[in-house]
């Protein structure tokens, strides 16, 4: 039985989270990584989005932990040294429905790189502020409760006390 939760989106699409095994595709066409990285939050700055964890689309020949690994490298120069999985989504927007894989990426190191594609590079913060939801600067995709359901998953399996348990 699939543990989920259900509500809207910045854009008021239906999306449904759930932290078990891969409940809406075994072969998600999209990622998003929440990264940590020496104490601090990885994220990227999308040049009309705003402040977001890396994601994207999984191409043709990979799976999605390896599209995982690669945006976050594009998007931070970040590289990975584990890769967990924390969950799945579903958006059932106006047009489409998009599943994406939710990560937790510990990153090993940084590379910095002239290009970062499609965003302007990394940006590090030891922690995320309050007011994701209202803050302009942040992404649409820091606005729901994909976020806030992740990042739960998140410290209750990798943080004790606040802190990164030694993996």
């Amino acid at each position: 039985m699939i543990k989920e939760h259900s509500f809207q989106d910045y854009y008021h699409n239906e999306v449904s989270f759930s932290a078990d095994d891969h409940p809406y595709s075994d072969a998600p066409k999209h990622v998003w990584v929440v990264a940590w990285y020496k104490g601090s939050w990885l994220l990227t700055i999308h040049p009309s989005r705003g402040i977001e964890f890396p994601g994207g689309k999984v191409e043709a020949d990979e799976n999605a932990e390896d599209a995982a690994i690669r945006e976050v490298f594009e998007e931070t120069g970040g590289v990975v040294q584990k890769l967990f999985y924390i969950g799945q989504y579903r958006v059932k927007g106006k047009s489409e429905i998009v599943i994406k894989n939710v990560y937790f990426a510990i990153i090993e190191e940084m590379i910095s790189k002239k290009n970062y594609l499609e965003t302007k590079g990394p940006k590090l913060m030891s922690e995320l502020p309050k007011d994701v939801r209202t803050n302009q600067r942040y992404s649409f995709i820091m606005k729901d409760n994909v976020l806030p359901l992740s990042m739960e998953e998140i410290h209750r399996k990798y943080f004790r006390e606040n802190e990164l348990i030694n993996m």
